[in-house]
């Protein structure tokens, strides 16, 4: 008789998202009269780019082709895009990264769930509370939770670190040693940031202790503060102890397009073995790679033209980031972020539970958000608003919440 993997029923219910989803298609269907606006999930709302879409046609062209027509990509990812990261994204800031320690991937959500694979199940991890659920949910689905009472999410092999607003919602080094860490700055949900000197510590404390830093740098293109960091690697020590992790969702509108990737320096072993070359094994065995019409998208990114329009994109969210901003503010409410992040991260009003407060913007203004509690206990009493959306929705929305008398 086939045994499962039980680890998959220490998880919640259903993953955060798919429950909102549930919820707001019952609510619609229930009324389908009413307007809803998004701004739940981080999805983008813009077009890609021109010259994304350019590069995109001249590869499909390409495809077309005998004489151009390309099969399985390299493990890594090709040499044109991991060359065009590495200098854009790391020489030009002075970070020792180079193409080939980068593993191109169909995107970070991927590599923050499959990371995880190459190190023990006796590892203990430390994360951010709150946190993308991600890094949590796929260390319990491999084991790596230690004891659970199936009445709580909280486990004795996870470390939380709590992110409240006593601390700018950034955590403090753990009291208890962890072996990994993930830390993702600018913040998935908080919008939060830490200064290079703070990530400093970060890194010294790891290579003190012997853990590795997990660093997810998904919104790094929304950074607006010059003292903030666009790459842990702007650290030094950095490349001895630490795993980056980015995205080309947000930055360049890659959500249904699928690209990103992961680096893993040279330097950055267990003893005498590479992590390099073990996620290099776990790649290659794993993964066939990201398409190549994709890549050559990814590489128009990094183009002239390719920064001048998405800087033009990620300018539009982070107006409507501001007005969220500015008009929650103006509305009473108690909020954060929207300024190096595409997130507001609000209290919730009247001692309301963060599931409370959805249902009641749902059902009072059909505007959807996230409840806190979602990414973790300290999440709890908080919300999250994205700046993902039309800007015409976004006004309509945050004018809507104007309205209630709380």
């Amino acid at each position: 008789m086939f045994k499962l993997n039980d680890n998959y029923l220490k998880l919640p219910g259903s993953y955060l998202f798919s429950t909102i989803g549930r919820k707001v298609n019952a609510y619609s269907a229930a009324n389908p009269d009413k307007k809803i606006i998004r701004l739940g999930i981080g999805d983008v709302t813009q077009p890609l780019a021109p010259v994304v879409i350019q590069a995109l046609h001249h590869a499909v062209d390409e495809m077309g082709k005998a004489e151009t027509f390309r099969g399985y990509s390299p493990d890594l990812g090709y040499e044109f895009l991991r060359n065009a990261i590495a200098e854009n994204d790391y020489r030009a800031r002075g970070c020792n990264i180079s193409a080939d320690e980068i593993f191109v991937s169909d995107g970070a959500k991927s590599d923050s769930g499959n990371i995880q694979e190459i190190f023990s199940l006796d590892n203990r991890i430390a994360v951010c509370d709150p946190v993308y659920p991600v890094y949590v949910d796929s260390n319990v689905m491999a084991g790596r939770t230690g004891n659970y009472d199936g009445n709580t999410e909280i486990w004795s092999n996870v470390i939380y670190m709590p992110c409240t607003a006593a601390n700018n919602f950034a955590p403090e080094l753990p009291k208890e040693t962890p072996d990994l860490i993930y830390l993702c700055f600018p913040n998935n949900p908080t919008g939060a940031t830490v200064t290079k000197a703070q990530l400093q510590e970060w890194v010294d404390y790891a290579n003190k202790v012997g853990a590795v830093i997990i660093f997810d740098a998904a919104y790094e293109a929304y950074i607006s503060e010059a003292d903030v960091p666009h790459s842990i690697y702007e650290c030094e020590g950095a490349r001895t102890c630490a795993i980056e992790l980015h995205s080309f969702s947000k930055n360049a509108g890659f959500t249904g397009v699928r690209l990103g990737y992961t680096v893993i320096p040279k330097d950055l072993k267990c003893g005498d073995v590479a992590l390099h070359s073990l996620w290099a094994r776990r790649h290659g065995t794993k993964y066939n790679g990201a398409p190549y019409i994709v890549q050559r998208a990814g590489e128009a990114v990094y183009s002239e033209e390719g920064k001048a329009q998405l800087k033009k994109q990620v300018a539009y969210y982070m107006n409507n980031a501001s007005y969220i901003y500015n008009g929650l503010k103006e509305a009473g409410f108690t909020v954060s972020g929207g300024v190096n992040a595409p997130y507001i991260w609000l209290q919730t009003p009247k001692g309301m539970t963060s599931w409370e407060f959805f249902d009641y913007l749902l059902e009072n203004v059909n505007v959807v958000g996230t409840p806190g509690s979602g990414f973790g206990p300290s999440g709890e009493g908080y919300f999250r608003l994205t700046a993902f959306g039309s800007y015409e929705n976004t006004v309509e929305a945050v004018d809507r919440i104007k309205t209630l008398k709380l």
